[in-house]
């Protein structure tokens, strides 16, 4: 696996066919690891040199890009381009390396019938991984240590964590240090979509990069993502003409 640098935000190189091998590598290292699903929301998120993102994505073990757009970039700068993963297949090839290595899993997330029925139908597919625990989202913040302690006892393999953690992929970097060890990954619609309750953008709207249409349906304030869009295609564009005015000065 290569890691490269887009924009100065950390990218993985992984390509499918070695994600199972790169899984068991990242559950052999002790403590707490991190799987992100990188969206150009969140890269342009991380550069913000005050926030805390880019910590985040630097110490994650593995950053695979779901957004069309960071492919692109990476290959106008001239980089080696990544594998654009959309992160439901990505839950499922990795439930499926973790049943079948008979390995565990934490829920967390997601209003309790969403959750109950998500976790039936995980059992339902995924026979030999064992479902060790699970906690609703949205809880209240009194209920915290409670939730952080449940997970550190049940030390599972892999903790999804859907919708209603506020924190989102944050939530267990702030937290790394209180568990024993586990790979979390942050997935917003995974129960819902699990629990048949959202609808999964479907493999052409994915492949063609056009998700964001149906997102702009269900919540029309998101077309203004266009203006950081815009300043992405900006950032690439100088970042690539700086490059070869500095290439030039150094021939």
């Amino acid at each position: 696996m290569t890691r490269i640098e887009l924009l100065g935000v950390p990218v993985d190189v992984c390509r499918p066919e070695n994600l199972e091998e790169e899984i068991m590598k990242i559950l052999e290292k002790p403590g707490t690891k991190q799987i992100v699903f990188l969206t150009i929301w969140d890269l342009l998120k991380a550069r913000n040199k005050k926030k805390d993102f880019g910590d985040c994505l630097r110490n994650a073990d593995l950053v695979l890009p779901v957004s069309k757009s960071i492919i692109k970039g990476a290959r106008f700068l001239k980089l080696t381009v990544p594998v654009r993963y959309n992160p439901f297949n990505a839950v499922i090839q990795i439930l499926n390396t973790l049943d079948q290595h008979y390995r565990t899993l934490y829920m967390l997330g997601a209003r309790k019938k969403t959750l109950q029925i998500a976790e039936r139908n995980v059992h339902d597919t995924f026979r030999n991984l064992r479902i060790v625990g699970r906690y609703v989202g949205y809880f209240p913040k009194s209920a915290e240590d409670d939730v952080v302690q449940a997970i550190f006892k049940a030390s599972p393999s892999l903790t999804i964590v859907s919708d209603g953690i506020k924190e989102k992929n944050l939530w267990s970097y702030h937290r790394r240090e209180k568990f024993s060890s586990s790979i979390f990954l942050y997935y917003h619609d995974c129960f819902g979509i699990f629990a048949e309750r959202i609808r999964r953008v479907s493999e052409k709207t994915f492949d063609a990069g056009k998700e964001i249409w149906s997102e702009i349906l269900h919540n029309p304030i998101r077309i203004f993502l266009i203006f950081p869009y815009m300043w992405y295609k900006i950032l690439l564009l100088c970042t690539r003409l700086f490059k070869k005015k500095e290439s030039e000065v150094s021939a």
